[in-house]
């Protein structure tokens, strides 16, 4: 099994990585934590493999939790989580040995893909025959295929949805949400089913005086 440490400072999303990472086969939790400063700790006393890291930590970034980890000699490998689109970040996080880069928000099958690969990076072992080989041995940690947004949709309207979501405790109606952003309801309903069906929000029926009841969505699996 390969082990996994969740490092993410948001509960709900931390609690939704853990489910995730659960649910693809040859893969345990480790534990979770939600700091840099926890998550080095935790590296130094139990047995990791893998490291799922927010970049956005509230006492460091991501970047010096890598670099931490390796002046510590910490045979650890490290799949940076995060929101930022920034080329500098992603080529400084490629520095301090990051082996990939999942960008939120993201689906199940994503995140299911990118650890797929890297198990088979992870289990390759002994010596090459030459330069192919190592070739091909990297090569299993690029993704096959784009999971692009269906047809219509914006990965920026899908990060407010996604935020507003996670914001609201109780949850949000397809009304709400469109407030929330400020769009219309249809649009919010059409994200809100597209973040239910990969596995990023559930559904709930909420039910009022009169009527069919009005669904509701939290944020998380069910």
């Amino acid at each position: 099994m390969i082990r996994v440490l969740v490092v993410e400072d948001e509960p709900v999303a931390a609690e939704a990585h853990r489910l995730y990472v659960e649910r693809v086969g040859g893969f345990s939790v480790a534990g979770v934590v939600h700091s840099g400063g926890d998550a080095l700790r935790f590296c130094e006393r139990e047995p990791v493999d893998l490291v799922l890291l927010d970049f956005y930590l509230p006492d460091t970034h991501g970047l010096a939790v890598c670099r931490s980890l390796r002046a510590a000699g910490l045979p650890i490998d490290v799949i940076a989580v995060t929101s930022a689109r920034d080329l500098a970040l992603v080529k400084a996080a490629v520095s301090v040995g990051v082996v990939q880069y999942l960008l939120k928000p993201f689906t199940f099958a994503t995140l299911r893909e990118k650890l797929e690969r890297y198990a088979e990076f992870h289990r390759a072992s002994g010596e090459v025959t030459g330069q192919a080989e190592i070739d091909r041995a990297l090569a299993t940690l690029r993704t096959s295929e784009q999971h692009a947004l269906p047809k219509g949709m914006s990965a920026e309207t899908l990060e407010a949805i996604t935020a507003a979501l996670a914001a609201a405790s109780d949850g949000l109606s397809a009304a709400a949400a469109a407030s929330a952003i400020g769009a219309s309801r249809v649009t919010a309903r059409r994200y809100l089913e597209y973040l239910a069906d990969n596995g990023l929000a559930h559904r709930e029926p909420r039910y009022g005086q009169v009527g069919r009841p009005e669904v509701w969505y939290r944020h998380g699996p069910a």
